[in-house]
């Protein structure tokens, strides 16, 4: 039998007011990946085989997924990573700034510094995947060390980038910005307890249900949920196709809301996006239990595309399937999301960019330094390994 969970301290609220001119809606930090999915494969690859796939997609990834999920709901988002001054690094920067509308100002370049790659396969709604990448030049700490200006920021509990100071998200937890805080899988098996002693400097904590059950050596979601709301705020525990639970630990409210029923296709960034629709339901101060009703809507229509950041859903998305489930006449789905024709925006979104499979080279290198087949007068390369 696991020991019982040594608690966290209890929750302590933070400033009053002091994020209310704040520059943006959620800051995050973390590291960025280029990432190529292959989708329909048409059989299992083993030793000495090969396997085609039919479809393919290029697409940012790692910290990327949570970023576009916010920026894509109307949050206006900043993200602080390091990029390198490859390709791939370039054209993540560019979709990230100038397609979804992400601050990048805290973010760096680095110059002989490669993009992290993760080449992934997607197969029955879950991923294969392998990676290659080396340790960033720079902490999220030291890109985030002159302050925040964020009403709320994301971050994963057990991340600690820095022994020498505070992370970056205990120092504006301080300042007033609301944490919301997921957890990552221990492949240790060892659910260290003492990973959750942060939960008293935020203000919503969101783990799966069996990061949730195994942290806090329960039986049960909704046991591990009651657990862990004696520690924070808000506790929300997904539950996969079982939906998901929320308590507000001010008032006791306990919430359980059905998954919306899809066809998966890709569930790679689904709790990315179940977490950023949740922050957006709390900064319009919505019941805690539209909020979890919002946010479970966003994440299945993620898993119905592939591609991670970009399967997450815009407004658009969202209105396009208000319509067909009211013109389908389901009761129940039109009774419970009822409230969106008071959220949706008045003016038509436009569609959001999917992943594609590839992109063309010519727009991501600078005018003189390399040679591409077919382009005349273009001076010889001049780039060196970045390791």
């Amino acid at each position: 039998m696991s020991p019982p969970i040594q608690a966290p301290a209890p929750f302590q609220a933070p400033q009053a007011g002091a994020t209310a001119d704040a520059r943006f809606d959620v800051v995050l930090a973390g590291s960025v990946f280029f990432d190529i999915v292959f989708t329909d494969l048409h059989g299992v690859p083993s030793a000495g085989t090969e396997v085609w796939a039919d479809g393919m997609g290029s697409t940012p990834g790692g910290i990327a997924n949570l970023a576009v999920a916010a920026s894509r709901l109307g949050l206006t988002t900043s993200l602080a990573s390091v990029f390198g001054d490859d390709v791939y690094g370039r054209w993540c920067w560019e979709l990230l700034e100038e397609h979804e509308g992400i601050d990048l100002s805290r973010s760096r370049r680095f110059e002989n510094w490669h993009t992290a790659v993760t080449v992934s396969v997607a197969q029955h709604g879950d991923r294969s995947m392998i990676t290659h990448g080396h340790p960033s030049p720079i902490s999220s700490d030291a890109l985030l060390s002159d302050g925040i200006s964020s009403r709320t920021a994301l971050t994963e509990l057990g991340v600690m980038s820095s022994l020498e100071q505070e992370p970056w998200w205990l120092r504006a937890a301080g300042q007033g910005t609301r944490i919301f805080a997921d957890v990552g899988w221990d492949d240790t098996g060892a659910w260290d307890p003492a990973v959750l002693e942060p939960l008293s400097s935020c203000y919503a904590f969101l783990p799966n249900e069996r990061e949730a059950v195994e942290y806090t050596r329960t039986e049960s979601p909704l046991a591990a949920a009651r657990a862990l709301a004696a520690h924070v705020p808000f506790v929300v525990v997904t539950c996969g196709k079982d939906g998901a639970i929320g308590i507000d630990s001010a008032t006791g409210e306990e919430v359980r809301v059905p998954a919306v029923p899809v066809r998966a296709y890709d569930a790679t960034g689904a709790g990315d996006v179940f977490g950023a629709s949740f922050v957006l339901g709390t900064l319009r101060d919505w019941p805690l239990e539209q909020r979890l009703t919002f946010s479970a809507l966003c994440s299945a229509l993620a898993v119905q595309q592939f591609g991670g950041s970009l399967a997450a859903p815009g407004w658009g998305d969202i209105a396009d399937w208000w319509e067909a489930t009211r013109a389908s006449g389901d009761a129940d789905l039109i009774r419970r999301y009822g409230f969106l024709q008071d959220v949706l925006p008045p003016e038509r979104a436009g569609a959001v960019r999917r992943a594609e499979a590839t992109f063309r080279l010519i727009d991501h290198f600078p005018p003189g330094r390399h040679t591409i087949s077919g382009a005349q007068g273009a001076a010889p390369r001049d780039e060196r390994p970045a390791g």
